[in-house]
């Protein structure tokens, strides 16, 4: 089992889901049960993943949650994307989310890399 909370990507994560929540709830009204819940539900699975494979009981299963993560990272990116693409979400906005979501997805790939070589 690993402490995620001492996980530097988790923490990245979880200020991610924070800052994502602030900015979706200027969101037209219109998208809250669409574009709105999408985009949360899928940040929100980033640091939830990583926290729920780290109390797993092999780094195998940790490895399959943090994939699960890094899918969810990407995700959510396309959906950044499409709410500047819709007018929601203005381009320093969008740039300021890609740089740190794209942050995360180094580090949860690097972790996921690591732990794979301390298998062999």
């Amino acid at each position: 089992m690993h402490d995620y909370k001492k996980l530097l990507v988790w923490q990245k994560a979880i200020t991610f889901v924070s800052e994502v929540y602030k900015i979706t709830a200027a969101y037209p009204k219109i998208e809250q049960f669409n574009l709105v819940s999408q985009i949360n539900r899928a940040a929100v699975s980033i640091p939830s993943n990583i926290a729920e494979g780290a109390g797993r009981n092999s780094d195998k299963e940790f490895i399959n949650f943090l994939a699960i993560s890094h899918a969810s990272a990407y995700e959510v990116e396309t959906q950044l994307i499409i709410s500047r693409n819709l007018g929601y979400l203005a381009d320093l906005d969008l740039q300021h989310l890609l740089h740190q979501v794209e942050e995360i997805q180094k580090m949860n790939f690097s972790l996921q890399q690591k732990l794979r070589n301390n298998k062999r």
